[in-house]
């Protein structure tokens, strides 16, 4: 099968870059099924119920939110309804919507989706994403009730990212972090069969401060004293991802090749 995660979309000029590019890739690459993380998608801030049709109807078969999973009031509503569209599994069981489900996908395969949210260095107290994602994999175990399964790691430490790689190292077919909007030169296959990589980067204009205009972040680093909201930069945008061939009897990564198209980084991609 062949997959693809894109990084979190950050503001309108990630989203035209999805809307615009993804449908040529699908096409180009063969896509089987595709990812893509929204969680800065509308105004750098969550993702509206609008702005999560456009993703999907661009070509993600599956959007992932993160720590601003609710910051969109009309997405609460919206996460009861479409079940292509998840927050992190180890919120609270009361929250709404869910953190991990099977999808389908062509020629009869099924591909399992789940995210978990870290807690080194994050605001909030959730549950430990460690705990909370194995009980999914050993429900949906690779080449038997599903052909490949994806985890989205939306967190703040290397280390943590990393230490959810291993501790999924077999029972997944892809591991990728999000949340820092910097891609990282480490994807690799691990040990048992997973690709890992540890952040896909973002979908968003790299002449910025992580997607955001320089000049308010700069201020605040400089005098301590926020004079303005942070706004999403509006340069083209890079799409910044991995990409993953993996084999269907065993769920495992055969090929595992980091995304950038478009916009200010150096291209990368699979060579067909």
């Amino acid at each position: 099968m062949r997959l693809l995660f894109l990084g979190d979309v950050m503001g309108k000029t990630g989203r035209t870059a999805v809307a615009e590019r993804l449908p040529g890739l699908r096409a180009a690459w063969g896509l089987d099924f595709v990812v893509v993380n929204g969680e800065n998608a509308t105004g750098g801030m969550g993702l509206s119920a609008e702005h999560a049709k456009l993703l999907l109807g661009a070509g993600a078969d599956v959007v992932t939110l993160g720590d601003h999973a609710f910051d969109q009031k009309d997405i609460v509503p919206f996460l009861e309804q479409e079940p292509r569209v998840l927050r992190p599994i180890n919120y609270s069981k009361l929250a709404p919507g869910h953190g991990a489900r099977v999808y389908d996908a062509p020629g009869g395969r099924r591909v399992l989706v789940a995210q978990v949210l870290g807690r080194v260095f994050m605001k909030q107290p959730f549950d430990d994403p460690f705990s909370a994602i194995e009980p999914v994999l050993k429900t949906h175990r690779l080449g038997a009730a599903v052909q490949a399964a994806i985890v989205d790691v939306h967190a703040e430490a290397t280390s943590e990212k990393m230490g959810m790689g291993h501790w999924c190292n077999g029972q997944a077919s892809l591991v990728v972090g999000t949340h820092t909007h910097v891609p990282t030169g480490d994807a690799q296959i691990l040990s048992e069969g997973t690709a890992y990589m540890t952040d896909a980067g973002m979908c968003g204009d790299y002449d910025s401060v992580i997607g955001m205009e320089k000049l308010e972040p700069m201020r605040r680093f400089v005098t301590g004293m926020a004079k303005a909201r942070f706004e999403p930069a509006a340069g083209e945008a890079t799409l910044s991802g991995v990409y993953v061939e993996t084999d269907d009897r065993t769920g495992r990564a055969t090929r595992v090749e980091m995304v950038r198209q478009g916009g200010r980084l150096s291209p990368s991609g699979p060579v067909m």
